[in-house]
C-alpha cells in the first residue's frame, strides 16, 4: 500500500490528555514521534456529516453539497447520502490515476460510484448498504463475522463497551480483508465510536480510554498487515465538555418577531430527545383500549395546548415539583408531541432549522415555497439578523457568539445557495446551540458534551519530511496532501493546500463529477441513531 488515510472521528488532543492510560494511543503517539503531529482545524459547521466530505474532497460544503446531516427541499427534509456529494473523493481522482482504493465506513458514501476497488460505506447509509462492488458486504461478513452499521441504542455502559469494542475490530479486520483481497495503493478506514463514546457517556473517561485502545490496537494490526509507505491519520473535528449554556435561537427569534409559531399542523416539534431533566416519552399502551386512552389523551392535550398550556411549560412545572421522571414514565409520546408549540416555517420570516448547520435560514419569497420575505428586503432583513444575533450575550455576560457572517464568509461554489443564509459560530463553541422552544432563551446544555474546532493530524513514513514542519493545517488541506503521497495531481477545485511535510504535486482541472439522481435515504435505523446521538430532532418527521 502506497498511502494509508486513517479517519478517527472527534479525536483531538485535549481527549488524547484525558485518557487515563497514554498507552490506549501508543500506536498513534510512535507515528508522530517519527513523523509530524498537530491540532488539524476543522471546516463549518464541524459535524461529522459536512466534515468528512470536506476532508475527502478536500472542499468546502458550498461545493461539496454536504451541509449537515439533514438535507432541505423546501420545508422537507431528508437524510443526506451520496448522491447529494457534489465534489469527487480522493478515491475517485485516484482511480482517474489507475490506482486502486479500499475505504470502509466513510460517512456520506452510500449510495457508492464505481472505481477500481472496493467501498462499504458508514454512516447515513442503511443498515444492510449497497456496497461496490455488488455483494462484497457479504464477503465481508463471511470472513469478520457480526458486521453492522449501527448499534441497537439505549444501552447499558457495560453493554455499550462491548459493543463499541466489537464495531471497532470489524472496522479494521474488515479494511484488513479487503486490502488484502484487491491490494490498494490507496486505502481509508474511518472509526466512529471515538465519537459516539463522548455522546452516549459524556464523562466516562475509563469508557472512552478502552475505545482509543481499541482503536489503537487495529491501527497496529493494520500497520502490520498492510505495511502502507506513508500513514496520514486525521480527525474531522475535536469533542470535549460544554461549559456554556444552551441557547434556543428560534425562542430569541421569535421574541425578535422572525418566528411564528403552531401547535397544530407541519411544523418542528420541540420534543427532542430523551434526557432526565425533562419529560421523557414513554411507551403508550398496547393493547386497543390503552390505544382509545392515548387517541383521548392526544386529542385532550392538543386542546389544551390551543389554549395555551405547552407541553413546554408543562414540563417546566413538573420539574419544579419533581414529578418530571414520574409522570413521564406514564405519558405516551404522542400525547407529548401533540402539546408541543412548533416553529410555523412557512408563515416564519427566518428560523433555525437544524443547529447542527450552525446558521438561520430567510424564508425568502420566490425561493422558498410559502416565502414570506421580498427578495428586494433580503439584504436588509439578513443585516438585521446579524446584528440582533450579534448582540446576544448570555446571563453571565458572555457573547454566545463568536461570529454572526452571511453565509458567504464560509461557503462559496455552486452549491452555496442550498446553505443557511446567516452563519452562526458559537463562542469557542462552549454555548450550545438549539432549535426548539422552550420558552425562555438559556437553559442548562442538553448535550454536555458538544463538538469543538480543533481536531488532530499525525502522518509518518516516505512522503513525510518530519524536519519541514506542519504549518497550521486545516481540514480542506488533508485531501491535498493524500494526493501528494499518492505522487497524483490534486483537483483545482480544492480549498486547501498540500502540507509542508510533503512534496506537492501539481493542480489538474478534472472533468465535472457527473450528477446523478437523487435517492432518499428512507431508513429508519438511520434517523433514530442519528437522534440518539443528538444529532437531528425526534420529532423531524412530524
Amino acid at each position: 500500500m502506497n498511502t494509508l488515510l486513517v479517519g478517527v472521528d472527534a479525536a483531538c488532543w485535549p481527549v488524547v490528555e484525558r485518557l487515563p492510560d497514554r498507552s490506549a494511543v501508543s500506536t498513534v503517539d510512535r507515528l508522530g514521534d517519527r513523523g509530524v503531529a498537530a491540532p488539524l482545524e476543522s471546516a463549518i459547521p464541524p459535524w461529522t456529516a459536512s466534515a468528512w466530505p470536506s476532508l475527502y474532497t478536500g472542499t468546502n460544503p458550498g461545493k461539496h453539497g454536504v451541509f449537515g446531516f439533514l438535507r432541505f427541499d423546501g420545508y422537507d427534509w431528508d437524510v443526506v447520502n451520496a448522491t447529494d456529494l457534489r465534489a469527487r473523493p480522493l478515491w475517485e481522482l485516484a482511480d482517474r490515476h489507475g490506482l486502486t482504493s479500499v475505504v470502509v465506513n466513510a460517512p456520506v458514501t452510500h449510495p457508492p460510484r464505481q472505481f477500481d476497488g472496493a467501498l462499504v460505506p458508514g454512516y447515513t447509509a442503511p443498515e444492510d448498504p449497497e456496497c461496490h462492488p455488488p455483494g462484497i458486504l457479504d464477503d465481508v461478513r463471511d470472513r469478520v463475522g457480526d458486521y453492522r452499521l449501527y448499534s441497537e441504542g439505549d444501552v447499558d455502559r457495560e453493554t455499550a463497551a462491548v459493543d463499541y469494542r466489537g464495531f471497532v475490530r470489524s472496522r479494521g479486520a474488515a479494511f484488513r480483508y479487503l486490502a488484502d483481497r484487491f491490494d490498494p495503493e490507496f486505502g481509508f478506514v474511518q472509526f466512529q465510536q471515538t465519537d459516539t463514546v463522548c455522546h452516549e457517556f459524556p464523562g466516562d473517561d475509563a469508557l472512552l480510554g478502552a475505545v482509543y485502545d481499541a482503536v489503537d490496537d487495529e491501527i497496529e494490526a493494520t500497520l502490520d498487515a498492510c505495511d502502507p509507505d506513508t500513514v496520514i491519520l486525521a480527525s474531522d473535528h475535536g469533542i470535549g465538555p460544554c461549559e456554556g449554556r444552551e441557547f434556543r435561537v428560534n425562542e430569541f427569534l421569535r421574541e425578535a418577531g422572525f418566528v411564528e409559531t403552531a401547535t397544530d399542523g407541519d411544523g418542528m416539534p420541540t420534543w427532542v430527545s430523551i434526557r432526565e431533566d425533562r419529560l421523557r416519552s414513554g411507551a403508550g399502551p398496547s393493547d386497543e383500549a390503552g390505544a382509545g386512552v392515548s387517541d383521548a389523551l392526544a386529542s385532550a392535550m392538543g386542546l389544551a395546548a390551543r389554549a395555551g398550556l405547552t407541553t413546554q411549560r408543562a414540563a417546566r412545572v413538573l420539574d419544579a415539583l419533581g414529578l418530571a421522571e414520574i409522570v413521564s414514565k406514564a405519558v405516551p409520546d404522542d400525547l407529548q408531541r401533540a402539546g408541543t408549540e412548533r416553529v410555523d416555517f412557512p408563515a416564519s420570516a427566518a428560523y433555525m432549522r437544524d443547529p447542527i448547520e450552525l446558521g438561520v435560514r430567510i424564508n425568502l419569497a420566490g425561493r422558498d415555497p410559502d416565502g414570506v420575505v421580498d427578495p428586494d428586503e433580503y439584504e436588509s432583513v439578513r443585516e438585521e439578523l446579524i446584528d440582533a444575533l450579534e448582540s446576544v450575550r448570555t446571563p453571565d455576560g458572555e457573547p454566545v457568539f463568536e461570529e454572526v457572517a452571511p453565509r458567504e464568509a464560509h461557503f462559496h461554489g455552486p452549491e452555496a445557495d442550498r446553505a443557511v443564509d446567516v452563519v452562526t459560530v458559537p463562542a469557542d463553541f462552549d454555548q450550545y446551540l438549539v432549535a426548539q422552544l422552550y420558552g425562555d432563551r438559556f437553559g442548562d446544555p442538553s448535550e454536555p458534551w458538544t463538538h469543538k474546532r480543533s481536531g488532530l493530524i499525525v502522518a509518518a513514513g516516505d512522503a513525510v519530511d518530519a524536519d519541514a514542519g506542519v504549518g497550521d493545517p486545516h481540514l480542506f488541506d488533508v485531501a491535498p496532501t493524500v494526493c501528494a503521497a499518492l505522487g497524483i495531481p490534486r483537483s483545482d477545485r480544492m480549498d486547501g493546500s498540500p502540507l509542508p511535510f510533503v512534496e506537492p504535486t501539481a493542480e489538474r482541472r478534472y472533468p465535472p463529477r457527473e450528477a446523478r439522481e437523487r435517492v432518499g435515504t428512507e431508513d429508519e435505523r438511520v434517523t433514530e441513531t442519528l437522534a440518539d446521538l443528538g444529532y437531528i430532532d425526534r420529532g423531524q418527521d412530524d
